[in-house]
């Protein structure tokens, strides 16, 4: 992990653990996410902590935590269920293995209300939670073929790097986008849809790993010359942002020329600063702060019977060197 993210993760921490005997004595509210080491979810945590601070008084405590390795898709699961059976007030997952975290929640049927956070559960599975909070994903996918076809209008070759093979989020937002740049709902995988075609060996899937991710890309880069387009549906590779300006660097002509385009999800500092070097052309971003922030309001709806909308989407930035000095970081 970055010394970016590091910070970040230590503040997230302080800032949930600071109250002390007091906090232990409070109902939980959690927030399960993928894992700790992602820099996206130490900012989704940050907006937990900040409920915390703003609500000192309630009977409740927003409770952010998840995996050491966003890789531990077992290990979320297993957290998940101790927290069901440790009867916490409620939970918000985003679940890495949206089918076997479904499986779980079905054979526990835990009593406390459940809800989606970031990543939804798979389809067939979503009596299991009250309502999904985050980005509308597919949406995501959408834009990002959007801005590719501003600067590829004939079309091209594309790789697609992608997260967990069974995360819903992930494989919504590459569907989005396949539809869009094909111009054909339902397209698994582009074969000339569109005038685009993705290469031999992708998509691939990073696992959630910043190393592996950055490998992925440089591997890509050096097989592939005449590659036209890059996809980040995440943003891994640019999580590790020394590792990203030297998997970059062997390409930057080809980037300041726009013959290799790369549209990359998300828009933390450390993505924002790799736009603003010409390192990408366009980020998509998330709104995790406000997924945190709100993710202990709608919980205690959910305790309380009330039923909030079913999804509850947080929205999307696009940010481009055009608008980069407003474009938000968060």
């Amino acid at each position: 992990m970055n010394n970016w993210a590091r910070t970040m993760a230590g503040a997230a921490l302080a800032a949930i653990l600071v109250a002390g005997p007091a906090w232990a004595q409070k109902k939980t509210l959690a927030v399960v996410v993928k894992g700790v080491d992602n820099p996206f979810f130490t900012v989704l945590g940050d907006g937990c902590a900040k409920w915390n601070k703003e609500n000192p008084n309630s009977e409740y405590t927003c409770l952010y935590t998840g995996p050491a390795s966003s890789a531990d898709e077992a290990g979320q699961v297993q957290m998940v269920e101790d927290l069901i059976n440790k009867g916490v007030a409620a939970i918000a997952i985003s679940p890495s293995n949206a089918p076997a975290m479904g499986n779980m929640l079905k054979a526990k049927k835990p009593k406390m209300p459940i809800m989606t956070i970031d990543a939804d559960l798979a389809a067939a599975d979503r009596a299991q939670r009250k309502t999904y909070l985050g980005t509308n994903n597919y949406d995501m996918g959408v834009l990002m073929a959007k801005h590719l076809k501003q600067h590829k209008a004939k079309g091209g070759s594309v790789c697609l790097q992608l997260g967990n093979v069974a995360a819903d989020n992930i494989n919504a937002r590459a569907a989005g986008f396949r539809d869009t740049i094909s111009g054909k709902k339902g397209t698994a995988r582009l074969k000339g849809e569109g005038g685009w075609t993705e290469i031999a060996g992708c998509p691939l899937f990073t696992n959630d790993q910043i190393d592996l991710a950055n490998q992925q890309m440089a591997d890509v880069f050096t097989k592939n010359p005449k590659l036209d387009a890059f996809i980040l549906v995440g943003g891994w590779a640019q999580f590790g942002p020394q590792a990203y300006s030297q998997v970059t660097g062997q390409v930057m002509p080809k980037l300041k020329s726009k013959e290799l385009v790369i549209i990359a999800g998300d828009t933390l500092p450390p993505q924002l600063d790799a736009l603003k070097s010409g390192r990408s052309h366009a980020q998509i971003g998330q709104r995790p702060f406000e997924m945190g922030y709100r993710a202990p309001s709608v919980m205690i709806d959910l305790i309380n019977g009330k039923k909030p909308a079913d999804p509850l989407f947080t929205g999307l930035d696009e940010c481009t060197a055009d608008n980069l000095a407003t474009c938000p970081a968060k």
